[in-house]
Order: C-alpha cells, then structure tokens, then sequence
C-alpha cells in the first residue's frame, strides 16, 4: 500500500536553475539536494522538504500550473507571516486566504508562475 509522499515536482522552463535556486533555496529556505548522477543532465534542481522533496523539473514547451499546485508547511504562523513579507519585498505578491480560521494560508507563486500555498496552524 501507499506509505506516504515521496517527493512533488513543479514544471520550469529550460535554463531555471539559478531562479529556482534562488526563490526555492535563498528565499523560502530550502536545502537542495544533489540529483542523481543519471539525472542531473536534464537540468533542473531538487531540494529537501522535512522528509520528502520537492524536485523543480524542466519541461519543454513549459506551462505554469495556476491551480495544481504543492502546500508547505511553515512552522509556525509567525515563521509564515515573516516568510509572507520577504516575498512581498523580492517582489512576489502574496494573497492570503482565511477560508479555514484554524490555518493560516497564503499563495503565492514562484519565479515561473506556478502557484504555491504555504501555510500553518494559526495561534
């Protein structure tokens, strides 16, 4: 039977490393991983997410996801809400969603359009 989440993968654009580096890594703080020797030519990066991964794969012709999308966890809500103004100061618009009042939510997307929700337990 299915034990878990390995990873999930967004789509970029050939050449998206350094962005996705930068907004992935420098910017939300992940750890990347070094991709396995057979697949590091295709391009891309991959990087780590508590116990899973989140692998940033180049797709040609490239379309954004603008609804499909991978939920992040954040610690805490403050951690979150600090998170939501480094965003806003590099220049990624946040929208905040107070759907559910237990969570707080935020989406936002990454340098290549794909859409991203990022959350925590509200307190």
């Amino acid at each position: 039977m299915i034990a878990g989440i390995d990873h999930v993968q967004v789509a970029a654009p050939p050449g998206c490393e350094e962005r996705a580096r930068a907004f992935y890594g420098d910017l939300l703080g992940l750890t990347e991983l070094d991709k396995p020797e057979p697949l590091a030519g295709r391009g891309g990066c991959w990087f780590a997410v508590g116990g899973q991964q989140l692998h940033v794969g180049v797709a040609e012709p490239f379309a954004p996801a603008a609804k499909a999308h991978p939920a992040l966890r954040v610690d805490t809500a403050r951690a979150l809400h600090d998170l939501a103004g480094r965003l806003l100061a590099a220049g990624h618009p946040v929208s905040w969603d107070e759907t559910l009042p237990a969570v707080d939510r935020f989406y936002a997307a990454d340098p290549f359009g794909n859409r991203l929700e990022l959350l925590a337990t509200a307190g």
